[in-house]
């Protein structure tokens, strides 16, 4: 029957929804995050932490930046469950309204039942007072014996006249009432049943709207999860854009009249320059649009190799590592030679485009700002001499 099978289906539904509970209490109620032993600096993946020098804005910019991207992982879960409570909770709703439509159609069935009870009795009652009419009240209220039928007979042949009217409504009463008893009693087993059905069905729709509330509150307790977070990550973000300024501010203690300079970025491929920053790592190992991610791209585009540095790489160690991989370095500015700057703790690379006869230098970069930027400049010949210069040409 519809009903039978209307039960194998919630009783599957609200089965599924008491596993979905399981891990939500457990999975993402997660404090402060662990960090992997990765740690991203000065625009680089270096592997360990032995090289990072501790209290720099970049450091703290990437502890940030890494707790950002765990708990974005961890909303990105948050909204896949929260999908699939959705996702239950309409399937419970559509159960619930479909049985509410049965529960209406049996309700009006069984209001319909009811009033042709109420009306067969009522032609019953009818019936009654009909043949009471016609046989008059010996025939309802007492039945007149045989004795008494004869005494007031004119003849034997009146007699045997009454005698067969009255068995003839006696039978006509009694089918009347026998028809309208079958049919009443057959009304009421029809309203039996349909209160049996109803009585199921809302029961069923009571299991379902509980079934639905444990949805509901778990979704509620996700949301309330994900907002946590993500006010995690707006405090983080706040951080960051702060730590940012303080190292834009460092950054421009160097240099004079920056421009944008080239519309074409200096060739910087578009997949890294139209990105945003520090979304994709390059063919070196390093995060897009830094500084050291530009200048490792000019030196490929210049000179056609550009050493992979197992992705570390902050500006103030490529000297190092490029000493370690025999290329000259000097404190002599040069055309198409990367220029360090060991500002802040991390430092900052630029590419020399050119080299002046007073000693100053002009070069492009990206992230002097600390927002991602390409930009030119000017650099005074005082400056340019306290920078080391790496010489990838030779």
């Amino acid at each position: 029957m519809k009903h039978k099978h209307q039960r194998g289906i919630i009783e599957t539904v609200v089965s599924k929804a008491k596993t979905m509970k399981t891990n939500v209490s457990h999975k993402f109620t997660i404090g402060l995050l662990t960090l992997s032993s990765a740690v991203l600096v000065g625009g680089s993946l270096l592997p360990g932490v032995s090289r990072v020098l501790a209290d720099s804005f970049q450091d703290q910019i990437n502890t940030l930046n890494a707790k950002n991207s765990d708990t974005r992982g961890l909303v990105n879960g948050l909204q896949a469950q929260a999908s699939s409570y959705q996702d239950a909770i309409g399937k419970l709703q559509q159960q619930i309204d479909g049985i509410q439509t049965s529960i209406n159609a049996n309700l009006a069935q069984q209001a319909n039942l009811q009033q042709q009870i109420t009306d067969a009795q009522n032609q019953i009652d009818q019936e009654k007072a009909y043949l009471a009419n016609d046989v008059k009240s010996m025939y309802v209220d007492g039945t007149p014996s045989t004795l008494e039928v004869l005494a007031t007979s004119k003849s034997l042949s009146d007699f045997v006249d009454k005698q067969e009217y009255r068995n003839s409504v006696q039978n006509k009463l009694q089918a009347t009432l026998d028809k309208i008893a079958a049919l009443q009693k057959q009304l009421q087993a029809e309203k039996t049943q349909v209160d049996q059905l109803l009585s199921e069905e809302q029961s069923q729709q009571t299991q379902l709207a509980s079934a639905r509330a444990q949805q509901q509150s778990m979704l509620n307790y996700n949301q309330a999860q994900q907002a946590s977070y993500n006010a995690q990550i707006a405090a983080n973000s706040q951080q960051i854009a702060q730590l940012r300024a303080q190292q834009a501010a460092a950054n421009h203690t160097i240099g004079r009249d920056v421009v944008a300079g080239d519309p074409g970025h200096g060739g910087y491929p578009a997949y890294l320059d139209n990105a945003q920053q520090d979304t994709i790592v390059d063919p070196w190992g390093m995060y897009n649009r830094e500084c050291v991610s530009y200048a490792a791209w000019k030196v490929k585009q210049t000179w056609g190799y550009m050493p992979y540095w197992g992705g570390s790489g902050n500006a103030n160690q490529w000297p190092g590592d490029a000493r370690a991989a025999s290329i000259p370095t000097g404190s002599t500015p040069q055309a198409h030679s990367v220029a360090i700057w060991n500002v802040g703790a991390f430092g900052h690379a630029m590419w020399v485009e050119a080299v002046n006869s007073d000693g100053s230098i002009y070069v492009s970069q990206y992230n002097y700002d600390y927002n991602g930027h390409y930009s030119e400049m000017y650099v005074p010949a005082s400056q340019a001499r306290s920078f080391i210069y790496i010489y990838f040409g030779g």
